[in-house]
């Protein structure tokens, strides 16, 4: 009766954790990822452009990407479209505004599976104003194992925002009443992911 006791116990102490995944971290690795961004330019052709400095982290529980909490920090200044002087004004208040707003953010609020995809519902934070947005998951790689011992994952992303949402309201009309400037904005993800060691979630009481 003591020895059955004792193991009673022991399991209604350990209850309050049976079935609850450990959180799972995946970082962003910055130097085989990108974040990059296309706009019209007069009507004719697609200006693109990339972030050069960024970082990331999706943290789920256990191996359920619809779990998935993605957290995304970009520099602004950092905006590279190999043009100076283009650069220095998407840069200013006309555009980007850095001085003032000098990083822009996502987080996620919602992931969904959608076919063989995802779609991720969240909060894109830019020049200061924020906006609900969708990406679009459309190839996401399984798991592989690297030769240095760590687990990888790759994901293209892609969301279209119209950049007035966000108070980007710079541009100039042409004598065909076209915009120097596009009013939407195609976004690209492009990202490796590296697991980092899990963390045992937390008991409840």
């Amino acid at each position: 009766m003591r020895l059955a006791k004792m193991i009673a116990i022991a399991a209604a102490a350990a209850a309050p954790s049976l079935g609850q995944a450990a959180a799972t971290t995946w970082t962003i690795d910055v130097a085989h990822s990108a974040v990059s961004f296309g706009v019209k330019h007069m009507m004719v052709s697609t200006v693109r452009g990339t972030f050069n400095t960024f970082t990331g982290s999706v943290t789920a529980e256990g191996e359920d990407p619809t779990t998935a909490v993605i957290d995304v920090s970009i520099d602004a200044a950092s905006i590279d479209t190999r043009d100076a002087k283009r650069d220095e004004h998407l840069r200013s208040a006309d555009f980007l505004d850095v001085a003032n707003h000098p990083t822009v953010t996502f987080r996620s609020t919602k992931v969904e599976r959608a076919g063989n995809g995802l779609r991720i519902v969240g909060n894109l934070t830019l020049r200061g104003v924020t906006r609900e947005v969708v990406l679009s998951v459309d190839d996401l790689t399984p798991p592989i194992a690297d030769p240095w011992g760590s687990t990888r994952v790759g994901a293209h992303a892609t969301a279209t925002i119209n950049r007035k949402d966000f108070g980007v309201s710079w541009s100039k009309v042409m004598d065909n009443g076209g915009l120097v400037v596009g009013d939407e904005v195609a976004i690209t993800l492009d990202v490796e992911l590296v697991k980092q060691n899990p963390q045992p979630a937390a008991a409840t009481k």
